[in-house]
């Protein structure tokens, strides 16, 4: 005899119900798809109906949606419990449904059977109807086979149990662990479970992970977003291996989960992003204290290769929303070509370096804040190089005529974001009659690259843009009306990096804006530090 582990389930008829709860308890653990379980369902009842006046009689499902099923089956009226999370099958520790407890004070165990024994059901029967005082039950037992074994619990299932088991042990790991043989390459294995985005990646053993954990107070077990296209769960363990496959140190961890809150959003659209043929994949800026703090570079080089913070920050987000959210080339990733930007893209803003409010103070937040920035764009950088212009407003047109080419020269009136990045040497130039507002900026920028409509129209030359037949149906006035690259000078973003050496700014292409596409989102960086 042991005493079993109190639980409060909800019960299928609605309310609670808790063991133990001061009187003799029968406990039945069942899942729908079991068939023993579906032969002992008729049993049960009776004994419900026979004894349920003097003990409770219940049922203890694992099957979630199903339990109703399970109950509409066979007409129950006793108490079906929902145990859909198995915690409490867990703490019972069963093999194999149907599992019964009998308990004639509440709380301990004197019978304990697993599967079918029509001999030991029998037994039961007659041990209850002495022990409550009631009369026969009304079971035609010699209709009944011999005996029939039960089915694993679904505790058991591996994909469960780690979690159920880290769960009791209040460990902040839940994810399922996988073994690896002794003779097996981890890399390799990793690489041929399609973990990768074709990089080697970093092995999250338990270690790793909890130190990756260290990076956050948050929960680990918080669902932070259900990512797209798969609705996976995103939780801080979870985002967090993903981290630890990247490279990434536990201090950069605050700026991935902010990221991933970020894409996730119906406004950024991480779905669409990742599954439009044109390629789109998050670029991500991050401003505020947090830079200097992790060591993110935002000077030679920012957007390329060589610090640990840049790579690793934009590399776990793509793992993320490829591991938890099921991104993949050939499945919803169906971009023609693709783009280096798939692997990583990620780097801070150098906002000392000019006179120009950051991003991210533009964007609504204190200069004292940390923030990431996401946006979805198609190609970049792209170098827009200009060594001879003195004058600011040179400078300015310089930088036009570079985003002018974005898509084709002919798309203009775009509804299309771009993120301009400004090299410190550019920065100087505009800045040498004084500020030159970032307001400034983009109407020179609207103004360059504003030509007439019937710049836009299909020619012998390029067969894209306006069709003949459309142009057709417009006077020469309207062909002369003006027009400029972006349909708002709100669809261009300016930032400032790079190293003070080097008259070459660079420019991202985005992918449509708006509702229909992507909009640009930040997210405030929980910095624990």
């Amino acid at each position: 005899m042991d005493a079993r582990p109190a639980f409060e389930l909800k019960s299928t008829e609605g309310g609670t119900r808790s063991f133990p709860a001061g009187r003799p308890a029968l406990i039945c653990f069942a899942k729908e798809d079991c068939e023993t379980c579906n032969l002992v369902a008729p049993l049960l009842q009776a004994l419900h109906e026979a004894f349920g006046d003097a003990a409770n009689i219940w049922v203890v499902g694992q099957s979630g949606d199903g339990n109703t099923v399970f109950r509409d089956r066979h007409g129950l009226t006793l108490p079906l419990l929902d145990d859909a999370d198995l915690a409490t099958s867990f703490a019972w520790d069963f093999e194999a449904v149907p599992a019964l407890y009998w308990c004639p004070d509440g709380a301990t165990a004197e019978t304990h059977m697993e599967g079918f024994v029509r001999e030991e059901w029998q037994g039961l029967a007659t041990t209850l109807s002495q022990t409550l005082g009631q009369g026969r039950v009304p079971v035609d037992w010699a209709a009944l086979p011999a005996w029939r074994p039960g089915c694993a619990s679904k505790h058991l299932d591996p994909d469960l149990n780690d979690r159920l088991r880290a769960a009791a042990e209040n460990s902040p790991i839940r994810a399922r662990r996988i073994t690896i043989a002794p003779a097996d390459d981890v890399a390799e294995f990793m690489f041929d479970q399609g973990f990768s985005d074709g990089l080697p990646l970093v092995p999250p053993t338990p270690e790793r992970v909890l130190r990756m954990l260290s990076g956050t107070q948050r929960d680990p077990q918080e669902v932070i977003a259900l990512m797209p296209p798969n609705m996976g769960e995103a939780t801080i363990e979870k985002i967090a291996i993903n981290a630890v496959m990247a490279g990434c140190r536990p201090d950069y961890l605050p700026v991935v989960l902010a990221a991933i809150e970020a894409i996730c959003t119906d406004a950024f659209n991480i779905h669409g992003v990742m599954a439009t043929t044109m390629g789109a994949s998050p670029v991500l800026v991050v401003n505020g204290p947090i830079r200097e703090r992790i060591g993110m570079n935002m000077g030679l080089m920012a957007l390329g290769s060589g610090n640990r913070a840049n790579a690793t920050i934009g590399r776990a987000v793509r793992l993320a929303v490829r591991n938890i959210g099921g991104s993949r080339p050939g499945g919803t990733d169906r971009s023609t070509l693709g783009s280096p930007m798939k692997f990583t893209m990620c780097f801070a803003e150098w906002e000392e370096r000019s006179l120009w409010a950051p991003l991210h103070v533009e964007r609504g937040f204190a200069k004292d804040e940390s923030v990431v920035t996401v946006f979805a764009m198609t190609s970049g950088p792209v170098q827009i190089v200009d060594q001879e212009s003195r004058a600011p407003d040179e400078l300015a047109g310089s930088l036009g005529l570079g985003l002018e080419g974005m898509f084709l020269p002919k798309y203009h009136n775009m509804p299309v974001d771009s993120l301009l990045v400004v090299c410190p040497e550019h920065v100087d130039t505009l800045m040498r009659d004084g500020l030159y507002e970032k307001d400034r900026l983009r109407d020179r920028i609207q103004a360059v690259t504003t030509r007439p409509l019937r710049a836009m129209l299909a020619d012998d030359t390029s067969g894209a843009g306006m069709t003949r037949e459309a142009a057709a149906g417009l006077s020469p006035e309207q062909l002369d009306r003006p027009v400029p690259k972006f349909a708002s000078p709100d669809n261009i973003h300016l930032v400032v990096a790079g190293s003070d050496a080097g008259k070459v700014s660079s420019a991202y292409h985005g992918w449509v804006t708006g509702a229909m596409g992507s909009q640009a989102v930040s997210q405030k960086i929980e910095d624990m530090f």
